[in-house]
Parts: C-alpha cells; sequence; structure tokens
C-alpha cells in the first residue's frame, strides 16, 4: 500500500529535502506542497493525502490552525497531520497536539526516521518514538485545559480498556500492548478502536493526551 504524503513548509530548502526523500522511497508518493498554512488547507482537501508533514511557523496560517482545521473537517477524517518541530524551539507543539497533530517530526531527523514515522502514522498504530514524544506529553499533561471533561469522562471504559489506555498512553503498539497484556495483536487493536470510539479520539495521539490529563499515568511513569 502507499502512503500519500504533502508536505507544508515555508521553507524550500526543507520542502526540497522532504520531496527527494519521499519521492525516492518506493511505498511513499507525494501527492502536493504547501508554502503556508492556507495552501496546506487546500492541499489537504484537493488531495487527500494520508499524511501531512506540518511546520508550525507559516505565513498566512500557522500550522496550529492548519491542523485544527484539517482535523475538524469531516470529509479529511482518514488524513493525519504529523508536526515537523525543532522540539525546544517549538513552544506551540502542544497546542498542536490539542488541535489533532497525531505525531511529531524533528526536522534534523535522520533520513530513515523521517522515513519510519511516515509509516508509523499512516497506519495508526502507534505514535512516534518515546524519545519524541514522552517528553512533550508530559509537559503536555502539566499543563491545564479549559473544558477538558474530569476523570470521569473514562467511567464509560472497562476495566481492560483502562489497561489498553496506559498502555497506549505509554507509547505502546498493538503487538507491544498484546504482549503486556497477554492478548493477540488483533484483540489489542480491537480494545484501542473501541477506547478511541468510546472517549470519542480522532487517533492514538489523543489518547495519549487523555491518560495523561486524566490522571491515569502520571508524569515519569
Amino acid at each position: 500500500m502507499t502512503v500519500r504524503v504533502a508536505v507544508a513548509d515555508d521553507q524550500p530548502l526543507i520542502r526540497t529535502g522532504l520531496r527527494t526523500l519521499i519521492e525516492h522511497a518506493p511505498d511513499l508518493e507525494l501527492v502536493g506542497e504547501a508554502t503556508d498554512g492556507e495552501e496546506a488547507v487546500e492541499v489537504a482537501r484537493s488531495h487527500r493525502p494520508d499524511v501531512v508533514l506540518m511546520d508550525i511557523r507559516m505565513p498566512l496560517l500557522d500550522g496550529i490552525e492548519a491542523t485544527r482545521r484539517i482535523t475538524a473537517d469531516t470529509a479529511l477524517a482518514a488524513v493525519r497531520v504529523v508536526v515537523l518541530t525543532t522540539f525546544d524551539a517549538d513552544d506551540y507543539v502542544h497546542a498542536a497536539i490539542r488541535a489533532g497533530a497525531s505525531g511529531f517530526l524533528l526536522k534534523d531527523a535522520p533520513p530513515e526516521d523521517v522515513l519510519d514515522a511516515i509509516r508509523v502514522v499512516a497506519r495508526g498504530d502507534a505514535l512516534l518514538a518515546p524519545s519524541i514524544t514522552r517528553r512533550l506529553i508530559e509537559e503536555l499533561a502539566a499543563l491545564p485545559e479549559p473544558g477538558r471533561p474530569p476523570p470521569p469522562l473514562l467511567d464509560v471504559l472497562t476495566e481492560r480498556e483502562r489497561e489498553v489506555l496506559v498502555q497506549v498512553g505509554r507509547g505502546l503498539s498493538n503487538t507491544e500492548i498484546g504482549t503486556a497484556l497477554f492478548v493477540s495483536p488483533a484483540t489489542a487493536k480491537t480494545h484501542v478502536s473501541h477506547v478511541m470510539t468510546k472517549l470519542d479520539a480522532r487517533d492514538r495521539a489523543q489518547l495519549v493526551v487523555i491518560a495523561y490529563e486524566t490522571g491515569l499515568i502520571r508524569p515519569g511513569e
């Protein structure tokens, strides 16, 4: 299965590098490029990529708002957004996750990590490597969000589903969850799907946020 990818970044050098990388991957296809957030939304609507690599700091419309518009559009429900970040410099990464971003990609990441990140997010199997996401998620969990449902939100889950949510919050894949809970990967995947449906979560990234924000997982666990 070919993963269709769009790139949104106002820096020509970054776009060129990503374009070259994607075009040389046999299982990836570049379907569009954008130089600002408004173009990114239009590219998503016109080409329906599986994954959009989204820079945060862009003219006209920043990557956060562009991500929010894409994830809020029901016609684009299958489109996943990966935030392009310099990690320490981008203070808006937390807002991007709240806007619906499915993961993070470091701009200086090795080429093989970039390709793996695209594939991981496209299949919805897991978040990116904990080395990228854990610090961000823990910082996010420490920030209150107005309107976030209180812990009773988790009352809709069975005990097993809570256990699954904990493992998702720790960044485990379906296979790893299966091993941890002594069930098959297929069963783990089914549990994850049920949890996402019950909590009205778009993807696993939002499940991680919920796991931390409701206190099911404490930072450092």
